[in-house]
């Protein structure tokens, strides 16, 4: 109903209309409109910023799932998406076609042990004695109270394991106790939960690792591992060759296993040998199952795969898939794994919150050790891509590897040329969930999260140091498109990808942008620029660190 007019209402109230409000009611209105106009202000001013903070990379607003996958052996030109002939690798080229594909990532060792080393510790390996590639009965590289980026990571609340190839040394000063509790390893460095094969394959003993002890070892069956036959009589590759299945062409001629003879001697444990042509099929299956038991945390998973690393004994069902022979099988093998744990992220609804780095431990090799036609059987497939060298040398082929980032809805596709390395994982993965860097630990590990989420014009490293297995004074140093090479002991294997010698000079300079195969030594044309990467790379290593502090 009308309100009614009080009778001082003046007479323009009345010509307008008795609808009209009062003065003191417009007053209340005119308040009222002007707190409005300033809660929608305040309000657009809210959407405004956080429009503007949503275009920026949110660091560490959340904590993805995150999964490495190490090959070993994996070379530039092996996958699909790199330049691959011979094998396809289609779950391997998805993460590339859906990620970042990086033409500048590196592992920085060309061995397995010391690129483990430093991907964990955040430290190039050569700074410690002894991570060389380790026997079979070396004890734990990685002491506790070392920080590594699980430790890292469990800061931030995160689950973490490693399932697949270790060989980082299990135990005390004196080695694996093998019947006993293996400690220090994994669990003793920041990993939760561990499934290990503890050696590399063609090192015995060929038994699993399961957190402290080796699974299904029987008391009465104790497992001796040692350097010496144990034995005049006993069972070699040498004494009874005929009986091999896959034959040794060097080295590879110890105690026998599967039809295979290793590297190192062993007795025992019979009940707890596994067959080599399941390994990858365990390590998946051990794999989804504790991504299934952790879904509901953020969880770290370090799959450390042994394809393609010899013996390349894969699964019968991949026997034939290439025509490189075993040698490409295991690369299938390795994409079968990838295409696997995509499946069981995406089964989980998981994928969308799981960021994948793929990565190697090292570039290739082809005879190393075991007659399985990697070399009769190559054809014009390139393992290297169009680098020189592979695993055992500084040359690009030994470092320069597949490196791939994935996170669905977060890192855009594309192809980076950002200089970005294993090593760097500690760093940028700790800046991803908010945990400080410890001051004396992770000496050399940067941030280069930005570059690794594909983030425009973001920049990774302006400088990489590569070693090989660190015992023969052998450095690489790459500082934008230069490429210095020390090589202290005047030779190098695998250089063509054959484990004959190559004789060389201790200084080479390479410019890789006209030069990516490293077949030119410039350095005489380049002096100034040879002597200020020297003065560099004796910084790096005398300093003792190249993280900033």
């Amino acid at each position: 109903m009308p309100r009614p007019i009080p009778s001082s209402q003046p007479a323009w109230d009345l010509a307008i209309g008795s609808s009209l409000p009062s003065r003191s009611a417009l007053r209340e209105i005119t308040l009222r409109g002007c707190l409005v106009l300033i809660a929608v202000g305040m309000v657009m001013g809210w959407v405004s910023l956080v429009e503007a903070f949503a275009n920026e990379p949110n660091r560490n607003a959340d904590r993805p799932n995150i999964i490495v996958i190490m090959a070993d052996d994996l070379g530039w030109g092996d996958v699909g998406c790199y330049g691959a002939t011979g094998v396809a690798t289609p779950h391997i080229d998805r993460l590339a076609a859906e990620g970042q594909r990086f033409t500048s990532g590196y592992c920085s060792a060309s061995t397995c042990t010391p690129t483990r080393y430093s991907f964990l510790t955040g430290t190039y390996a050569f700074r410690k004695p002894g991570t060389g590639i380790a026997p079979p009965n070396s004890p734990a590289l990685i002491q506790p109270g070392t920080a590594t980026l699980p430790s890292l990571l469990k800061q931030a609340g995160y689950r973490t394991a490693v399932i697949g190839k270790w060989h980082l040394g299990l135990g005390e000063a004196a080695g694996p106790d093998w019947n006993g509790e293996l400690r220090p390893g994994p669990l003793e460095i920041g990993f939760d939960h561990c499934f290990l094969l503890p050696t590399t394959n063609d090192r015995v003993p060929q038994v699993y690792v399961q957190d402290h002890r080796v699974l299904n070892l029987d008391p009465a069956d104790p497992l001796w591992v040692g350097n010496q036959a144990p034995s005049d009589d006993h069972p070699t590759g040498i004494t009874h060759r005929d009986s091999l299945w896959m034959n040794w062409s060097h080295g590879h001629n110890s105690t026998i296993h599967n039809g295979i003879s290793r590297i190192g001697f062993y007795t025992g444990g019979h009940a707890a040998r596994f067959r080599d042509q399941d390994l990858s099929d365990r390590w998946v299956a051990e794999s989804a199952r504790w991504i299934e038991e952790n879904r509901k945390h953020p969880f770290f998973l370090f799959f450390s795969s042994h394809d393609l690393h010899v013996p390349r004994a894969v699964h019968e069902r991949f026997q034939g898939k290439s025509r490189l022979g075993p040698r490409g099988d295991a690369i299938a093998e390795l994409d079968w794994c990838v295409g696997r744990l995509l499946e069981t992220l995406e089964r989980l609804e998981l994928d969308q919150s799981t960021l994948v780095i793929f990565c190697s431990d090292n570039g290739p090799v082809l005879d190393d050790g075991y007659v399985d036609g990697a070399i009769e059987q190559l054809g014009d497939h390139r393992p290297a891509g169009p680098f020189r060298g592979g695993k055992y040398n500084v040359f690009e082929g030994g470092t320069r590897t597949p490196f791939i980032t994935w996170w669905p809805g977060r890192i855009p596709a594309g192809e980076s040329d950002e200089l970005v390395c294993t090593i760097d994982c500690a760093a940028s993965l700790a800046a991803l969930t908010g945990v400080e860097m410890p001051a004396d630990d992770c000496l050399d590990s940067l941030d280069v999260l930005d570059a690794l989420l594909g983030v425009p014009d973001a920049h990774g490293r302006d400088h990489l140091l590569q070693q090989d297995n660190g015992r023969s004074g052998s450095f690489g140093l790459r500082q934008g498109d230069w490429k210095l090479v020390r090589t202290d002991s005047g030779r190098a294997s695998n250089v063509e990808l054959r484990l004959t010698p190559t004789q060389l000079p201790r200084w080479q300079l390479f410019d890789l942008s006209r030069d990516p195969g490293e077949r030119h030594n410039v350095i005489e044309q380049f002096p100034d620029r040879a002597d200020a990467m020297r003065r560099l790379l004796d910084e790096l290593i005398d300093q003792g660190r190249s993280r900033p502090e």
